[in-house]
Parts: C-alpha cells; structure tokens; sequence
C-alpha cells in the first residue's frame, strides 16, 4: 500500500508538473503576452502622460514668463506714456503762461500809447483853448484900451521906446 500511495503521489505529482507547464505555456501564449502588452500600453501612456504634464509645466512656466515680460512692457510704456502726458501738459501750461504774458505786455503797450496819445491830444487841446481864450482876452483889452484916442497915443509911443532900446 505504501508503494501504492508512493506511485499515485508520484503520478500525482507527475500530471500536476504536467499540467502547471501545459497551463504556464497556455497563459504565456494567451495570457500573459495581452497582459503584458495591456501593461506595456499602460506604462507607455503613463510615460507619455507625463511628459505631457512636464511639457504643459514648462510651457506653463514660459508662458508666466512671458506674461511677466508683457507686464512690465506694459507698465514701462505706460510710465512712458504718463511722463510724455505730464511733459505736454507742462509745455502747454508754460506756452500758455507766456503767451498770456506776452499778450498783457502788449496789452499794456497799446494801453500806454493810448493814455499817452489822450494826454498829448488833451494837452493841445488845452493850449488851444488857452490860446483863444489869450486872444480873446486881448481882444476885450485892446478894444477897451484902444477906444480912447489919448491912450492909443500913449500906448503908440510906449510901443516905439520899447523898439528903440531893444
């Protein structure tokens, strides 16, 4: 019976050697090259994935670097823009200024000429009336003088003594 069991534990073990090698050689035939392939597959797309994502991160960081440039090309130009606005705005205000300056000078010019020629032409008129008032005058004095006939004479010889001595 020993001998018995010994042959059935050794056939036993025989078709069970035999059968894991027929289903090993049937899992790497069937099995385990789709298995391997599925987790080749899956390993290649993993690896492709993250070289994406590292291709995404680095494309992620140029494109913050170039935001970062064209912020600060912006804010430049805009500093620019508002130094040239102050600049224009100061230009204006001193043409301005000076413009101003130069119109109230003429202003004043052309003011000064006019009281200066009011004052000559009231000045002249002035002596004229002073002169026609003078002739006036001596007009009323020489009638009242000269209507006596004693005082023309007197007045005839006082005018030729006076031409004899000068």
């Amino acid at each position: 019976m020993e001998k018995l069991i010994n042959d059935f534990s050794v056939g036993l073990f025989f078709w069970q050697t035999l059968l894991f090698v027929i289903l090993v050689f049937f899992l790497r035939k069937y099995a385990w090259k789709p298995i391997l392939n599925a987790v080749e597959e899956r390993e290649e797309g993993i690896k492709n994935a993250l070289d994406s994502a590292e291709k995404a991160k680095n494309e992620m960081k140029n494109l913050n670097a170039d935001n970062e440039r064209v912020l600060a090309e912006a804010r430049i130009e805009r500093d620019n823009l508002l130094k040239e606005a102050r600049e224009i705005k100061n230009n204006i205000i001193n043409e301005a200024k000076t413009q101003a300056g130069s119109e109230a000078d003429k202003i004043l010019t052309s003011a000064k000429e006019q009281i200066n020629n009011e004052k000559m032409k009231a000045i002249t008129e002035l002596k004229n009336s002073v002169a026609d008032l003078s002739i006036d005058m001596a007009t009323m004095v020489l009638k009242s003088e000269l209507k006596d006939v004693d005082k023309q004479k007197e007045l005839v010889s006082k005018a030729l003594k006076e031409a004899e001595l000068n």
